[in-house]
């Protein structure tokens, strides 16, 4: 693939105890950000006790992509407000933003994923509260965006957003093609069962293979890994890790 590139892998999560985690990976996503973020009491430990090549990547607040309808939204301890939510360019959003940004400077992460929900979707109003909400807040990290309705894969101005403002489109690279990005992201979810994911999915040999495969055609000068697929990420991980590190 080239001396220029790298593939770094790891865990949406850590999936076993920290310790064992840092003593085989070199990666992690943390995802307590994204229901309620952690004091920053917390965050300031995770970084002092991980060796000093560890890469951390933070999961966005949900109260940044969700609707505040959301049967999930009670977890972020906000109160159920319109102007919360839905990548929308308000006032309560860049407020939200500014002490979220200050817990990802903590762990000193570079790397921010924006996961919205399946029911974001494509329309002239998201989009337009999309690109005013990620124009305002860029700058200080790289921003990524994982898009879970189909419309946004067949819309030439999701591209040209993500293009014109420097946002790396993040995809199951099983399942789907990255149409723009300044990195290569991958989410590995699990398998598909029509719309449903089943999490709980170990990847065996051939479809570690496939993923090399897709990785390699696909490469940029940095890519992510990142397994989300339950029990079975940690294993993953390090299977996939010694593949792409041992050629």
């Amino acid at each position: 693939m080239g001396i220029s590139v790298t593939v770094k892998v790891g865990c949406c999560g850590f999936q076993v105890s920290r310790k064992k985690y840092y003593e085989k990976l070199r990666l992690v996503e943390i995802q307590k950000t994204f229901y309620k973020p952690p004091k920053v009491e917390t965050l300031r430990k995770w970084r002092g006790e991980s060796p000093k090549d560890f890469e951390f990547t933070v999961k966005a607040w949900m109260a940044f992509t969700h609707d505040p309808k959301s049967r999930i939204w009670d977890k972020t301890g906000l109160p159920k407000e319109d102007s919360y939510g839905s990548l929308k360019p308000t006032k309560e959003n860049f407020d939200l933003w500014e002490e979220f940004r200050t817990l990802v400077k903590e762990l000193g992460a570079n790397i921010v994923v924006f996961q919205s929900p399946p029911s974001f979707e494509f329309n002239e109003v998201n989009l337009t509260n999309a690109r005013e909400f990620f124009s305002a807040i860029s700058g200080d990290f790289l921003l990524t965006w994982e898009v879970r309705e189909a419309g946004w894969f067949k819309s030439p101005e999701f591209r040209d957003l993500l293009e014109d403002l420097g946002i790396s489109h993040v995809v199951d690279p099983m399942y789907e093609v990255p149409v723009y990005g300044k990195i290569r992201y991958y989410r590995l979810h699990g398998r598909k069962e029509g719309k449903k994911i089943v999490y709980s999915h170990k990847y065996g040999q051939e479809e570690l293979e496939k993923l090399r495969e897709i990785v390699e055609k696909w490469s940029l000068r940095e890519n992510y890994v990142l397994f989300n697929n339950s029990y079975f990420s940690f294993e993953n991980a390090i299977q996939f890790q010694e593949m792409v590190h041992s050629t």
